[in-house]
């Protein structure tokens, strides 16, 4: 005899997957495409598919244009055209977006945005665009273990030890003028809370602003500060965080890169946009 079906709350929950015919995720990936950008994006998109089976994830990127880095406009035309021709093949009179666009930025910068924006109505598909990744308290977590893997902070409070290297001021770095590091000193305020060290978000594209915030942390009483990109990654240059760092005369953890909030962010923003239920893991909320 068949087992009965399960119901009520000892149900097993159905197995999880990207509906049949959902549109592409596409990561829209800024800055000078390389191997290592590549390297973190697909890593990024791996996350995202390892949480929901069947996800059609691709990669576009700002500066790209060739077989080995495809431009965003480029990946969502050929997207918008295979969601079109399936349309048609099955008969459907308003197939919906072709793709969903996630930038792969932690805050908001209006420069890339807009280009984003462009590449989206170049390319004549209907796709649509998320917000960016942050502000978002699996970001500071995030942080939080990039410092911590370069010896600036202590990997968990819970435990009573101490690091010679601990950083008592955080300088938190991003891109993007006035409004990324607005939205930067949110997850700030959340990663202050979580080393119990105050933490100042600067600009790392406005000319003295990361001596200023460092100064500033000195003279709150501040003796050893630590310089954390609220970057991904590509969007900056390692030169870049290198001569920021010198500027405070601190040391400098790695940008974010392809941690795994980093990857459950992408299909969160994904997922809200296409009106799919991700269980509480797969939505980059903290479990308890």
């Amino acid at each position: 005899m068949p087992r009965a079906r399960q119901s009520g709350r000892h149900r097993r929950p159905e197995p999880l997957a990207a509906p049949e015919g959902a549109p592409a995720l596409v990561l829209a990936v800024p800055g000078t495409p390389t191997s290592a950008s590549r390297s973190l994006a697909e890593e990024v998109s791996s996350i995202a598919r390892s949480e929901l089976p069947g996800l059609d994830a691709r990669i576009g990127y700002l500066d790209g244009g060739d077989d080995e880095f495809p431009s965003l406009e480029a990946v969502l035309a050929h997207a918008a055209a295979e969601h079109k021709a399936r349309a048609e093949a099955e008969g459907q009179s308003d197939p919906g977006p072709s793709a969903v666009v996630v930038p792969l930025l932690a805050g908001p910068d209006s420069a890339l945005l807009r280009r984003i924006r462009q590449a989206i109505m170049n390319s004549g598909s209907a796709a649509e665009l998320t917000d960016v990744l942050g502000p978002h308290p699996l970001l500071a977590e995030a942080l939080h273990v990039r410092l911590s893997e370069a010896g600036l902070a202590r990997a968990d409070r819970a435990r009573l030890f101490t690091v010679a290297t601990a950083a008592d001021g955080i300088i938190l770095a991003t891109v993007g003028g006035d409004e990324a590091v607005q939205a930067a000193g949110i997850t700030g305020m959340l990663l202050s809370a979580r080393l119990a060290v105050p933490v100042l978000a600067a600009a790392l594209d406005e000319e003295g602003a990361i001596s200023r915030t460092a100064e500033q942390l000195r003279g709150s009483g501040s003796q050893q500060l630590a310089l954390a990109p609220y970057l991904i990654g590509p969007e900056i240059t390692d030169s870049l965080l290198g001569a920021a760092a010198a500027e405070a005369g601190c040391a400098s953890a790695e940008a974010l890169g392809a941690y795994g909030a980093v990857g459950r962010l992408v299909l969160s923003n994904y997922a809200a946009s296409v009106g799919i239920a991700l269980p509480t893991q797969a939505q980059g909320v903290p479990v308890r």
